[in-house]
């Protein structure tokens, strides 16, 4: 089959920079137009006859539709999570899964660390009350907020986001204790970042920051048990996968004051937020924007698109999960 008679289905509106190489090879594009996480049903009808797709990390790619796919020879995820994909079945049609890893680091890294500075000093609530005329002058006791400078960062998934992240910590001059499967000798070497466990991490830690992927072992890492761990003057961040966290039990303790505040950039059962958490003012919450420079996302798309090309065509460099 030619290269001109491939189709490729697209679930969301992607940069122009990834389009455009998958336009110059003359493949059949199709690009859902609605913003809405896509449906299985959805996929299903779009993926039966198409020879590539190009999905995002919140498309349910289970299953019962990589089982339809009559011709699929490579599914390429604009994100570097695969969580949402059924890798294993993918594997046993002989679909080749992709990923964008590396290139989201730093603009991941900087949500997570304003993230930080945003919930531990009142940034919504000050923005807030200058903007609705109720800021009279400087008082002492006005958004008392924690310190961040010289204070100890836990840092759980220490990868290339952790790892980016801990660089940042040291640039407030922080301690860095990091949990992770492996040990990370260059983070020790060059930030004197500690390796612990994870209870020693809660325990210790003045702000704690997820970015471990998504896995089994993963899921709800941090419930009732692991925030009564934390000091009740500690921050929370997830920019990782929100089902780390059990929702219900963060927004306890947020209400309940067992820790000052969160920050957060992903959900448990995303695009819908846990109720309780939306009335909270000691919690900042963004849609997660992780990855959303204009920079970053290009290039993602690119990466994308380059996946795809080099499947199908059999050659170049490719980011495969499987």
């Amino acid at each position: 089959m030619k290269s001109t008679q491939q189709k490729i289905f697209i679930t969301k509106q992607i940069p122009e920079a990834g389009l455009a190489l998958l336009q110059k090879k003359g493949y059949a594009i199709t690009i859902r137009k609605k913003k809405s996480i896509i449906t299985q049903q959805e996929l299903l009808k779009a993926t039966k006859n198409t020879d590539a797709l190009l999905c995002m990390l919140t498309d349910p790619v289970n299953k019962k539709v990589i089982a339809s796919m009559n011709r699929c020879k490579v599914i390429s995820t604009y994100a570097v999570g695969f969580n949402n994909i059924d890798v294993e079945t993918a594997s046993g049609k002989g679909i080749t899964v992709t990923n964008t890893p590396g290139v989201l680091t730093d603009a991941t890294a900087d949500i997570a660390f304003g993230l930080l500075l945003a919930a531990a000093r009142h940034f919504i609530p000050g923005d807030k009350m200058t903007r609705e005329g109720k800021f009279i002058g400087w008082d002492p006791m006005l958004l008392l907020g924690k310190p961040v400078a010289g204070k100890t960062i836990g840092i759980i998934g220490a990868g290339r986001i952790g790892g980016a992240m801990a660089e940042r910590a040291a640039g407030f001059g922080m301690k860095i204790l990091y949990y992770s499967r492996t040990r990370k000798p260059q983070l020790e070497r060059n930030l004197k970042a500690r390796k612990t466990g994870l209870r020693t991490l809660l325990k210790q830690s003045d702000f704690v920051s997820l970015h471990c992927p998504l896995t089994p072992k993963t899921h709800h890492l941090l419930g009732k048990d692991e925030l009564t761990l934390m000091k009740s003057s500690a921050v929370l961040i997830n920019t990782a996968r929100g089902e780390v966290v059990d929702e219900k039990a963060l927004a306890r303790a947020l209400r309940q004051k067992e820790i000052f505040a969160a920050g957060l950039d992903v959900y448990e059962r995303e695009p819908k937020v846990e109720r309780a958490l939306m009335s909270l003012p000691n919690v900042v919450l963004l849609p997660h924007l992780g990855s959303g420079t204009d920079e970053t996302r290009e290039e993602m798309a690119r990466i994308a698109a380059r996946n795809i090309i080099g499947i199908l065509e059999g050659r170049g460099k490719t980011f495969k999960v499987n």
